[in-house]
């Protein structure tokens, strides 16, 4: 063994003993899910983490996945405001690729990778229930999550397995409903009191300049996160993954990260060694 690899294991050590038994919540999805190196990079490393006693639930999206079904199904693809128009017929899509096609590609990986998964979404034990989102008139199911019940999702953790959850719930109804899922992320977050929520998005964090990573800001407090929106620092689809990142700190979680999912071994970077990746918010 190299002595820098040794190095390298002499420093994880404390992060492994301060983070054992706590529970991270992590956003899979965009590119970095299509992308079949780095995809099962990440699920290598999603599996050690939770064989050092990290208790992680993985939620997912898939929206080049429905954006390929749908041009195969010759159905327009409309989005208003970051957040995909979603009819009934959409809908059906969405939930046949997210909780048929995605998420059992994501469970079997974790599985042949040595680790236990098992795949749910908020239909599962009702452990989310949804309402027409603000924003979305009659017809168009885009939800947020209106409550929660995460018991289910509590057990399987104590079973040592890997919750993978789609963005997808129901309402009082039972009518699904595409939830965006950074959301549902924050949402998990802060019902399961999660000590980190990260974010795997396509670029390498929050930038001071868009177009050039090297701006990246490593650090910030939801003061500095919220001048930032204010300032249009932040803009366009990094917006909600800020707020989202805002939320959760406002409600308990101790961190949250937004980093890049298409860089490999991104999760072990941030949370096993001190220079970390991409942007942490903190109070």
């Amino acid at each position: 063994m190299s002595h820098e690899r040794v190095h390298h294991l002499a420093e994880a050590l404390p992060y492994i003993q301060k983070y054992e038994n706590k529970i991270f919540v992590i956003k899979y999805g965009g590119s970095a899910l299509t992308n079949q190196t780095v995809s099962e990079s990440t699920i290598k490393d999603l599996v050690l983490l939770n064989s050092v006693g990290i208790k992680v639930i993985l939620v997912h999206g898939g929206g080049p996945e429905i954006n390929e079904m749908l041009t195969k199904l010759g159905k327009e693809i409309i989005f208003k405001n970051g957040l995909r128009t979603t009819d009934k017929e959409t809908m059906e899509v969405v939930e046949m690729v997210l909780h048929g096609k995605v998420q059992r590609r994501l469970v079997t990986m974790i599985n042949c990778s040595g680790a236990k998964a098992i795949g749910l979404s908020g239909r599962d034990g009702r452990i989310m229930i949804a309402e027409r989102h603000a924003s979305a008139k009659d017809g168009n199911m885009i939800g947020d999550i209106k409550s929660s019940n995460l018991d289910l999702v509590h057990q399987i953790l104590d079973l040592g397995m890997i919750p993978v959850i789609s963005s997808i719930a129901p309402d009082e109804e039972g009518n699904a409903y595409n939830i965006n899922a950074d959301t549902m992320c924050a949402e998990l977050a802060v019902g399961m009191k999660a000590y980190k929520m990260m974010l795997m998005t396509d670029t390498p964090g929050i930038l001071k300049d868009k177009d050039d990573p090297a701006s990246l800001i490593t650090e910030l407090s939801i003061k500095e996160a919220r001048k930032l929106i204010q300032d249009k620092v932040v803009n366009g689809g990094m917006i909600p993954k800020t707020e989202c990142c805002i939320k959760a700190i406002d409600n308990g979680v101790a961190e949250a990260i937004i980093l890049n999912g298409l860089n490999e071994h991104s999760l072990l970077l941030e949370v096993f060694t001190d220079i970390g990746s991409g942007t942490r918010i903190k109070s």
